[in-house]
């Protein structure tokens, strides 16, 4: 009862924040925070409902997400609307002021405008003022004399104005203000930069260590590597692994050893068949918002497990990412698309599950997690209330592929979780995230193996965070925000159990 309490608590305080966050931008951001509001009213309702004993039908519970899903559409429509008046309204502002002689002068008269011009004006002759940076100080930077002469004379007031370049890996960092809207400098500099030097650099714009707008220029030699052959190999091993793992997942289910009795291959191939598509659909997931985004993935690096038959995969980054709504979609496709499957193999289990089904499993097991013990008992209703339930096969393969999914959502790291967490809040609450995930997988491990083999996984191969975006400034919209919320959120009430009291009252176990 607590645990699902401080979830809700935690969700519904992320929506205020939300609503805090999107009210300085008037009608648009209040319509864009709404568009989370109604994705996860339902969640909140029959979550809520369900830890006060009340538990809707399998009906109601799609009553509420097609209602969900039509608000969320329309929401958008209007959105799209008055984004696009807000859009002509500026633009027809832009001209006025242009072709109207009265606004030079408002301006002379020491409006906003003068005060604007006049603060480029100081700040141009600032920096025409400004002593040269000593390039040829040893070890200050690779960067070429003339190249960085050359980088140095893209900025200006009307984009980012430099106030100072320091040395920064193997390019340049540059301090100064932001002039524009992120989006419009980075395609302006990056323009500026490609007709003086070609191809042969690479221009971010990020948060600096002062949480002020920074530039860095690093060379393209820089860029992320396609994988080498022996990481392809390494791939296809992993990848026979995780068949086998996956096998021995089967065999485990049915209780005998795969290894031991490898001629019941074919009782335990249905079951790693059924874990082998929730993995495909996952990266099919990321892959379809790769191409459409053209960026280009690695091929994936599985992680088999003899418990779940697999961790899920790792996929690397072979391109840079233009901003963060990118690596947003991205990162969510894959798990959406493998927890939807796992989430719809579960229900079809449910549904044709019948007395004398081919599994026999404890009614506790589904005690183990929040939102399978809640859909449960929805679908099967008092067959939860002995001690043994008769399931189909699928409802296993179902729960395995949203324990897998739930796994990659957690918020650490390079994990699908983590990339999400980085793209809509960046990278300082992505890098506590990570950590505070890492404290709480190793006190399960106390009571859990398969959290410390999980936390290892992290620490050494996936803890740090992804690269930068090109334009790392520009936040994804409350749109993604939302369904940021609501997937992390479906990954709590897959791992999270219900209380022994919750589950006694509702009738599992």
């Amino acid at each position: 009862m607590m645990i699902t309490l401080l979830i809700l608590l935690a969700a519904v305080g992320i929506l205020v924040w939300g609503f805090i966050r999107s009210r300085p931008y008037g009608q648009l951001g209040l319509l864009a925070w709404l568009q989370s509001v109604i994705l996860m009213v339902p969640w909140l309702l029959f979550f809520g409902l369900f830890a006060m004993g009340v538990y809707l039908n399998l009906a109601g519970v799609l009553i509420l997400v097609v209602l969900s899903a039509g608000g969320y559409i329309w929401l958008g429509r209007q959105l799209r609307t008055l984004g696009g008046q807000a859009q002509m309204a500026q633009q027809k502002l832009a001209i006025s002021q242009t072709l109207n002689p009265a606004n030079e002068a408002m301006t002379e008269s020491g409006g906003p405008e003068a005060q604007t011009a006049q603060t480029q004006s100081d700040e141009s002759a600032t920096q025409s003022k400004a002593p040269a940076v000593p390039i040829d100080e040893p070890g200050f930077t690779s960067i070429p004399a003339e190249d960085l002469t050359a980088i140095e004379g893209i900025f200006g007031i009307d984009t980012f104005f430099r106030t100072e370049t320091t040395a920064y890996q193997s390019g340049a960092f540059f301090r100064g203000n932001l002039r524009g809207q992120p989006a419009e400098t980075v395609q302006q500099l990056t323009t500026l930069l490609e007709d003086r030097l070609g191809d042969r650099y690479r221009l971010f714009l990020i948060e600096g260590p002062e949480r002020k707008p920074v530039v860095v220029v690093l060379p393209s030699s820089d860029d992320p590597k396609p994988a080498t052959m022996p990481q392809k190999v390494l791939a296809v091993v992993l990848a026979i692994a995780t068949l086998i793992t996956s096998l021995e997942t089967g065999g485990m289910l049915q209780g005998f050893d795969f290894f031991q009795n490898l001629s019941r291959w074919g009782e335990a191939l249905p079951v790693a068949l059924g874990v082998v598509t929730v993995l495909m659909a996952h990266e099919l997931g990321h892959r379809w918002q790769a191409q459409r985004h053209q960026v280009k993935l690695s091929w994936p690096f599985f992680f088999p497990a003899w418990q779940l038959g697999s961790f899920g995969a790792f996929t690397r980054f072979e391109s840079l990412l233009p901003n963060r709504s990118v690596l947003f979609d991205v990162a969510f496709a894959g798990p959406a698309a493998g927890g939807l499957a796992s989430l719809l193999l579960l229900l079809l289990g449910l549904l044709i599950s019948h007395p004398g089904s081919y599994f026999q499993i404890p009614a506790e097991f589904f005690q183990g997690s929040v939102l399978v013990g809640s859909l449960a008992r929805i679908v099967l209703g008092n067959a939860l209330q002995a001690d043994i339930v008769d399931v189909h096969p699928l409802t296993i393969v179902g729960w395995l592929g949203l324990v897998i999914t739930a796994l990659n959502v957690m918020p650490a790291g390079q994990l699908d979780g983590g990339r999400i967490v980085q793209a809509i809040y960046g990278r300082r609450v992505a890098s506590r995230a990570t950590v505070v995930t890492l404290i709480l997988l190793a006190l399960v491990s106390l009571v859990n193996p398969l959290a410390l083999y999980w936390a290892t996984l992290i620490l050494f191969l996936q803890r740090g965070l992804e690269r930068p975006c090109l334009d790392d400034l520009s936040e994804p919209d409350d749109a993604r925000a939302g369904l940021a919320l609501l997937i992390l959120f479906m990954m709590l009430a897959t791992l999270l159990p219900l209380t022994p009291s919750l589950a006694g009252r509702l009738g599992i176990g």
